[in-house]
């Protein structure tokens, strides 16, 4: 999925590509409201996250006149603008989401999530590994066709993994990314690890290929073992 980042902030744009880049998106960057209204003009994408406060053409212009163009591509507004008077001139410009500044990364992608899921096709609207299949709008997982039943948490932690397939994925990082726990005193270290053994038996039993892999001392991966 490509995403244009229209942020004209260095510090801020970087941060954003780097991240999105993690969750496994192809990011580009404009930093001026022309370059991002040449862009989306020239190239494909998939999704649009644009800051409102820029130099030269403004985000709420260049929303405006891409609308006006036909463009339907999602965009989900970046700003510092915390009215009412605000939010609303931009969803009525054509904005399909709104987030203020300063917003947690993790919220930041749950929205990209949600608005991908709205305007992508049928058949991206699925991630899968060998015959294991996951349906994000029906919430259905099958592996070799039979339902698998997972519990909502187990849902969106087979999910993360999923998305970061073949990759070592830390504890900490589930706990921040799929628990949402950023300021934990004890760590999640044991929840994390009963989740885990569920997932694996509900996913891997009686598999003659297995899915998910410990790596000890580290963490987790999701890949295809031979049989």
């Amino acid at each position: 999925m490509r995403i244009l980042v229209v942020e004209d902030e260095q510090k801020v744009a970087n941060a954003l590509k780097q991240g999105l880049e993690d969750e496994r998106y192809e990011v580009v960057v404009a930093q001026t409201g022309e370059d991002a209204f040449f862009r989306v003009n020239t190239e494909k994408f998939d999704l649009i996250l644009l800051d409102l406060m820029l130099p030269g053409r403004d985000g709420l212009q260049i929303l405006t006149s891409l609308r006006k163009r036909g463009v339907e591509t999602a965009v989900l507004l970046l700003t510092a603008r915390d009215t009412l008077e605000d939010r609303v001139a931009g969803l009525n410009s054509g904005a399909d989401d709104y987030l203020v500044k300063p917003f947690a990364f993790a919220e930041l992608v749950a929205r990209i999530r949600a608005l991908l899921r709205r305007g992508r096709p049928a058949d991206s609207l699925r991630l899968g590994l060998g015959d294991l299949d996951m349906d994000l709008v029906t919430r259905k997982v099958t592996r070799g066709g039979r339902t698998v039943e997972l519990t909502t948490r187990e849902f969106e932690l087979l999910e993360y993994l999923l998305r970061h397939e073949g990759q070592v994925v830390l504890r900490d990082t589930l706990a921040r990314e799929v628990w949402k726990e950023t300021a934990r005193g004890t760590p999640l270290n044991n929840v994390i690890d009963v989740h885990i053994a569920r997932l694996r038996r509900k996913v891997d039993l009686d598999q003659p290929v297995k899915l998910i892999h410990t790596v000890r001392g580290v963490g987790f991966m999701l890949h295809e073992e031979e049989p």
